[in-house]
């Protein structure tokens, strides 16, 4: 992505990498939303093929399961758990008409944000966590860990100095008071000792092996001839790298930069700083712990950046997917009801990348072509066989108490503030927002994220509720994008129209 665009930014996307798993959120989100289910399926195939297990009956099985479990599991599968969960989070996302301007990764993460951006198919990104894995595997003779010390990257570095390990090495720059560390364990407990005589907290990372040391650089090469075998497609997001420390260009050879993650730190914090200066205000993280929400709020305190979780629980075991949705939707960056309610029409052969990419070249058009037809649309009274007439009267006469109403107070016409709070309620109930929000001059789709589909059924809700004439030709919903609009839009039908509307 060039530079001089990242001013444009508003919305970013995370995926954690160790430690991103939380068992009950995935289960309360499998159970709410379909998308985790299709993204798991997906995976189902290449975890049977490739080791004769489903991983959806490891970790969405009867019983509950955590990441710590998972860990006593072979290696494979925490780390596809995680980019599993990552993945899914992302659907549902985007499935709920978020549109983020750019995604990145914490270390796994990363390469679950290439496989969202479009760079490898679902199940090459499977294969290429499970080859991650078995190459690090292969290199005997070697065992390590990783800790997270309460230091900045700077302090932490003249510790490592002092023990003169080439193998011991900064893994993660978090923030300015938290950088991990990778090695062997006998060092890493020498470490974490001097550590605690300096009063610096030291904590265990849940990690398979000890990523990001210069002790995994014999995997590099065989990682990399594995992943230039797999099929590199362009990229339709941008996605910046905290380890290259800039975004993914259309000539990289990802298989190359993807084996140079296995001895290369990640920099966190200096990526989240970058996205902040570029504009981005608002990071959602897709995946499980909500680790890297508290991280980027702990990076950007004092700001008016908004950091979301999605696959965690809050105090009240609740799951934070659905409150970050309810804030992407009234802050207008969230788009709901527009491509779930037409991609259920889909045929199973259509794919969700084939149709996101439709929508994104013709979504438009296809919209306007259904206010259009819908604002034409007169359907036919519904009569019985035992009832129906010979002969269809052409027009039936509706007459509404509103409409006498109206018509015996022309002169001073309808009450504008009633049907304001009549309006406000209506909306408020159908879309399940607070009354406030709808302030008259608020910005029904730009703001509130209710996009033309959902006005249109609530227009005809506000026709059948006032009994209001058909619309004109030339009607434009464009037009009437507020509240105050669509409130002259009632008053001025209900004060001109005559009694009897015809239908």
């Amino acid at each position: 992505m060039p530079e001089n665009t990242s001013t444009e930014l508003r919305t970013a996307i995370l995926f954690p990498g160790q430690g991103g798993f939380d068992g009950e959120a995935l289960r309360l989100a499998h159970a709410r939303h379909p998308q985790v289910r299709q993204v798991f399926e997906r995976l189902d195939a290449e975890t049977t093929t490739l080791f004769s297990r489903r991983i959806s009956d490891l970790v969405l099985g009867p019983e509950q399961v955590e990441l710590r479990r998972l860990l006593a599991e072979d290696p494979w599968v925490s780390q596809v758990a995680i980019y599993g969960a990552g993945l899914a989070a992302y659907e549902v996302l985007t499935a709920q008409g978020v549109r983020p301007d750019v995604l990145t990764g914490h270390s796994l993460g990363e390469i679950t944000a290439l496989v969202a951006a479009g760079a490898f198919s679902v199940e090459d990104g499977v294969r290429i966590v499970a080859q991650r894995v078995a190459v690090i595997a292969r290199q005997s003779g070697f065992e390590g860990r990783m800790v997270a010390l309460s230091a900045g990257a700077a302090k932490v570095r003249r510790l490592l100095e002092l023990l003169e390990d080439p193998q011991l090495a900064v893994a993660t720059e978090n923030h300015d008071e938290q950088t991990v560390v990778s090695g062997p364990g006998e060092v890493l407990d020498r470490l974490v000792a001097i550590a605690g005589e300096l009063r610096i907290g030291a904590v265990e990372i849940d990690a398979a092996f000890p990523f990001h040391s210069p002790a995994l650089a014999p995997a590099v090469p065989e990682f990399a001839a594995y992943v230039g075998k797999l099929d590199q497609l362009p990229l339709r997001r941008p996605v910046y790298s905290p380890i290259l420390q800039r975004y993914y260009e259309p000539g990289d050879a990802l298989s190359d930069l993807l084996a140079e993650h296995f001895v290369k730190p990640v920099r966190f914090a200096s990526a989240v700083r970058h996205l902040q200066e570029s504009g981005v205000t608002t990071f959602v993280e897709a995946g499980g712990r909500a680790a890297l929400t508290k991280l980027v709020t702990r990076l950007t305190k004092g700001s008016d950046v908004r950091s979301l979780a999605t696959l965690a629980t809050d105090d009240d075991a609740l799951l934070t997917l659905d409150a970050t949705l309810r804030t992407l939707r009234l802050a207008g960056l969230a788009d709901p009801g527009r491509v779930p309610v037409l991609a259920e029409l889909l045929p199973e052969s259509v794919s969700a990348e084939l149709f996101e990419a439709y929508w994104s070249e013709h979504g438009d058009a296809v919209l306007q072509r259904i206010v259009d037809d819908l604002a034409a649309f007169r359907p036919q009274p519904a009569t019985s066989a035992a009832t129906a007439p010979v002969a269809a009267p052409a027009t039936t006469v509706v007459t509404s108490s509103l409409a006498d109403e109206a018509s015996g107070s022309a002169a001073a016409g309808p009450d504008r503030a009633e049907v304001f709070a009549e309006l406000r309620s209506l909306y408020a109930e159908a879309l399940e927002y607070p009354e406030e929000v709808f302030e008259g001059g608020v910005q029904l789709e730009a703001e509130l994220g209710v996009d033309s589909v959902k006005q249109v059924e609530l227009l005809s809700r506000v026709s059948q509720r006032y009994g209001l004439p058909p619309r004109e030709s030339g009607f434009r919903l464009s037009d009437y994008n507020t509240i105050d609009r669509l409130v002259d839009f009632v008053v001025t039908a209900l004060a001109g129209r005559p009694t009897g509307v015809t239908v």
